[in-house]
């Protein structure tokens, strides 16, 4: 995405795992052999690190914005402690069983999606800039869940690796499967708006008073981008009306060429008959009569 696009609207999505669009993204819930779902996978990622083609994560921060500096890296080693993940210690660095990640326990991901206008290519795009799991946990007590949002990873880093890795994408037929980096640019996921990037920094639910509310201002959004991606040469509805206008004044002005031709034809007509009369009158007038001579 070019830094100088004239048009761009970033949102923030929730992708519940529980919908059939996104199962792909939870199924197995826990590894067997080489098949594994997505969170394993960045996790795995996160724990070998850059230096080893793994990638880096960054910390999630209260006002739920992400900031890929230097300072907001998490450390692997911090982040097994903080989550109660077990591991032991070898010759070899740090060993954890895949039983031990706690992958089924991610039932969703937080997404920044941008929506932008590329005026250099004349198209439209939306593009993933970062993902967030969401890991589920009950309470102490028993009462409920509680989620915890763990970490931000950029996109970009994540894509080369997501493009060797494949999802189901049907349920009917379990021979359809596409790459995980396909799955996300073409934006095959499903989830809702609870946040856009604003001056303010409020997500939906800081000035939506109810859940009718919020409702409303989610469809709203969509229908802004969606909206503008349809009207980006012009409103087609208005084309459209044009397009009568200038076909039924097209039949107008067919429709009254020949009653002007008629018209000049009967023009024609009573003026060569006038000539005809004015030319009659004419030649009597000159008639003579010679006087003979006795």
């Amino acid at each position: 995405m070019n830094e100088d696009v004239v048009w761009r609207r970033d949102v923030y999505r929730e992708l519940n795992l529980n919908d059939d669009a996104n199962a792909g993204l939870y199924y197995p819930a826990e590894s067997s052999g080489s098949q594994m779902n997505l969170f394993t996978y960045i996790f795995k990622l996160m724990m070998v690190g850059p230096s080893h083609g793994g990638i880096n994560v960054y910390q999630y921060r209260l006002d739920g914005n992400e900031r890929f500096t230097d300072d907001a890296l998490v450390k692997p080693l911090t982040f097994l402690d903080d989550h109660h993940i077990f591991y032991e210690r070898t010759d070899r660095g740090v060993h954890i069983d895949d039983s031990d990640i706690p992958s089924s326990e991610v039932k969703g991901y937080y997404i920044k999606e941008c929506s932008y206008y590329d005026q250099i290519s004349a198209t439209f795009h939306t593009k993933i800039i970062a993902l967030c799991p969401i890991m589920e946990r009950a309470d102490d007590f028993g009462d409920g869940t509680t989620k915890y949002p763990l970490f931000w990873v950029k996109y970009d880093d994540l894509a080369p690796l997501l493009a060797k890795r494949t999802i189901m994408v049907s349920n009917i037929n379990n021979a359809a499967m596409m790459s995980l980096d396909d799955y996300f640019t073409m934006n095959r996921y499903k989830g809702k708006i609870y946040k856009t990037a604003n001056m303010q920094g409020k997500n939906l639910a800081q000035y939506c008073k109810n859940d009718t509310a919020l409702n409303k201002e989610q469809l709203r959004i969509e229908n802004e981008i969606v909206s503008f991606e349809k009207n980006i040469w012009g409103d087609q509805a208005k084309k459209d009306s044009l397009d009568k206008v200038t076909n039924g004044d097209k039949k107008i002005l067919k429709a009254s060429r020949p009653m002007n031709r008629r018209a000049s034809d009967h023009s024609t007509t009573v003026k060569i008959r006038r000539q005809k009369q004015s030319s009659s009158l004419t030649g009597n007038a000159r008639v003579t009569v010679r006087r003979q001579r006795h």
